[in-house]
């Protein structure tokens, strides 16, 4: 479902209707886009562009990792949402380069014969972001491809937005973020060997780096789990840094399954954050900790009903 560029595209990808974006998240702002542009041609195949890696990640490499969703999370997403092809381009500096102009002729035009458009009114592409949804207007006129601009969708008194959710879950807001994405927000990775304090505690987590996830308000949350069979656990986990053991250079997602028993080392899960409970701590001792985290056992398990 992944098409990694867009040449030599295989034929039953070619002639879609496209949604365009960054899409990161795939919220429910972008799900209207997709909508959009499978209402204005249904009989052609739904497909979604997006940039693999995020502009932003390409042009300012030093930052600290944004992203709501990394590709394989987004094609599924997306997948969900209707798309039956995800095309992600390479954003290289030979991309970043081209023209506005170029973008449309090569890339959508012959390369994936777009037949349909839909974008956002601030979809802004081509070198320096030069292309704005006039010149889009124009030149897929001229090339005979349909457009729709879709208006953004509202939740409450604001605009949904990929950066209105990420400070929502950065000031600790998981469920008011979950509202925008249509989802709860979720954290997939591989679960990794820690130093099994936490069995030793009577509490063993199933331990993910968070990579190139935005990291969220550092914390207890209540949680659910995605598990590598398809089942859905609950759970309580921790975003942070362990200061009472010392503190690590890098955050981790430190997550205790409910009632589970198993080997989940070298798996994947998706850590999906329901409910904020209380901010990292740094406590006296193990023993101290370890009431803590019954403690936050006892309100996930409340919270989660």
């Amino acid at each position: 479902m992944i098409v990694n560029g867009w040449t030599g595209i295989p034929e039953a990808a070619r002639g879609a209707t496209i949604a365009l974006g960054n899409l990161d998240g795939v919220h429910l702002g972008h799900v209207a886009v997709l909508r959009a542009a499978h209402a204005a041609r249904p009989d052609l195949p739904l497909a979604a562009l997006t940039f693999e890696p995020h502009p932003r990640e390409h042009f300012r490499p030093d930052d600290p990792p944004f992203r709501l969703t990394l590709l394989p999370a987004k094609a599924a997403a997306l997948a969900a949402a209707g798309a039956a092809h995800v095309f992600a381009l390479p954003f290289d500096d030979a991309l970043a380069a081209m023209s506005a102009e170029d973008f449309v002729e090569q890339v959508l035009h012959h390369g994936l014969g777009a037949k349909h458009l839909a974008c956002g009114p601030d979809f802004a592409f081509g070198h320096r972001r030069g292309g704005d949804v006039a010149l889009l207007q124009r030149e897929a006129e001229a090339r005979g491809m349909g457009l729709t601009i879709v208006p953004p969708l509202h939740h409450g008194n604001e605009a949904v937005s990929s950066s209105r959710i990420r400070r929502l879950l950065q000031d600790g807001y998981p469920d008011r973020a979950a509202e925008k994405l249509g989802r709860p927000w979720e954290i997939r990775g591989e679960v990794v060997h820690g130093d099994k304090l936490g069995r030793v505690l009577g509490w063993p987590t199933a331990n993910m780096w968070l990579g190139r996830h935005l990291e969220p308000a550092r914390g207890v949350y209540a949680v659910t789990v995605a598990l590598p069979d398809g089942r859905e656990a609950k759970g309580v986990a921790n975003v942070g840094r362990r200061p009472t053991l010392g503190g690590d250079p890098q955050t981790r997602l430190e997550t205790y399954i409910f009632d589970f028993e198993g080997d989940l080392y070298g798996q994947e899960i998706g850590v999906r954050l329901v409910r904020f409970l209380r901010p990292d701590a740094k406590f006296a001792d193990l023993e101290e900790l370890k009431a803590a985290i019954a403690e936050d056992a006892r309100q996930a398990r409340a919270a989660l009903g």
